[in-house]
């Protein structure tokens, strides 16, 4: 298919695998940062093609993975009042809360409905003015506009039985997160593409001063991997600590200024869980007061509610670098998409399902030392 085949063209793969190996002289361990790009590097074996001195880890880079399980809670304990339409993107239903998901709460009468935008959502609201509408905003700052924008269009249709469910995270506070942890082994990052398509470069520079890593922008084709690895890679071995754009048909330093206003008009930045992880300062978005009318943690009173992640999933450590799925012991038998014990195996970017999928039969790598956060 045009402008996607010449980014899937093996002869273009084998040039930029050929030249990082030529690049490399060092041991290097690079962490790719976005849920797709860990789907492209398993399923056409990117980090097969690589030498061995350079090894792969995946990051927290997957909005579903990282989404924390007493706000799964939270949206079954909304979902299954029979007053409430409940509607979220379809690859949120599986996710495993603490007992059930939120499929379960559609199976036992819960009025849960799949939409493809936010502003079904907020049409769904027009519909239905005797039931309460509740949109789960859950991503990275990739959907933020968008769900912004639901929240702006139902308060000027003075929509009063509308509100959203925010678990917005962000990108740039995870990394530095990834960073100051004792027992990080990443030297490298590749950033994700469609984020910084939204905000930009700017908030990855002083990240790459202060902890003198390299950041590569980078897309989600295979040859667009490897090429942001050459140039991590080089920047490595060179001493270099810089940002750069592997992904320039799609990204400009200043972002999407208009959808960043946006963002910044009906979000704050605060604290935010990552489920697997725990909290982490600055690294979420909640709805600023002037949009607080809006918020349905409060309007259903379950803002504050905690839960304990499952003992047996080792998916915190698998979203730090830490681990690779096939190294935890419940992968593939106590833990797999049909029955999962984290969020990791139920997302289609979750590195354990691409591992799960792709290379199940495979036998696990040798485990390495893996220092506890």
């Amino acid at each position: 298919m045009k402008f996607i085949d010449e980014y899937r063209d093996a002869g273009a793969a084998r040039r930029y695998a050929e030249a990082i190996a030529r690049a490399t002289t060092r041991p290097w361990t690079i962490m790719e940062v976005c849920g797709g790009q860990t789907h492209a590097i398993v399923k056409f074996g990117v980090d097969a093609l690589l030498p061995p001195a350079i090894t792969l880890v995946h990051g927290p880079g997957c909005p579903v993975c990282v989404t924390p399980v007493e706000m799964l809670d939270k949206a079954i304990e909304i979902a299954s009042r029979p007053e409430v339409i409940f509607c979220s993107f379809g690859d949120m239903l599986r996710v495993p809360g603490t007992r059930r998901d939120l499929l379960a709460a559609k199976a036992s009468g819960g009025d849960v409905r799949i939409v493809y935008s936010p502003l079904d959502a907020v049409r769904i609201a027009r519909e239905h003015p005797a039931r309460q509408v509740v949109f789960f905003a859950v991503g990275f700052e990739t959907t933020a506009p968008a769900n912004a924008m639901a929240v702006v269009h139902a308060r000027r249709l003075d929509l009063a039985n509308f509100s959203m469910l925010v678990s917005h995270v962000l990108v740039p506070p995870a990394m530095e997160a990834i960073l100051s942890s004792p027992g990080t082994r990443v030297r490298g990052f590749l950033a994700a593409g469609h984020v910084c398509t939204v905000m930009g470069t700017t908030e990855y520079e002083p990240l790459a001063r202060t902890y003198r890593v390299p950041i590569v922008v980078t897309g989600f084709e295979p040859a667009d991997i490897l090429q942001g690895l050459y140039m991590c890679v080089r920047q490595l071995e060179e001493g270099r600590a810089e940002v750069e754009n592997q992904y320039t048909r799609s990204v400009r330093r200043e972002g999407n200024p208009a959808a960043v206003q946006l963002i910044r008009q009906v979000f704050r930045v605060r604290a935010r869980a990552w489920r697997g992880i725990g909290e982490i300062s600055q690294s979420g978005l909640g709805l600023a007061e002037e949009y607080a009318a809006f918020d349905a943690e409060e309007r259903f009173g379950v803002a504050g509610r905690t839960a304990a992640e499952s003992p047996e999933c080792r998916s915190g450590l698998v979203l730090q670098g830490l681990l690779k799925p096939p190294e935890c012991p419940a992968f593939g038998t106590r833990c797999t998409p049909e029955h999962p014990l984290g969020a990791t195996m139920v997302s289609s970017e979750g590195a354990c399902a691409a591992y799960y999928r792709y290379r199940r039969g495979e036998r696990p790598p040798a485990a390495h030392p893996v220092t506890e956060p």
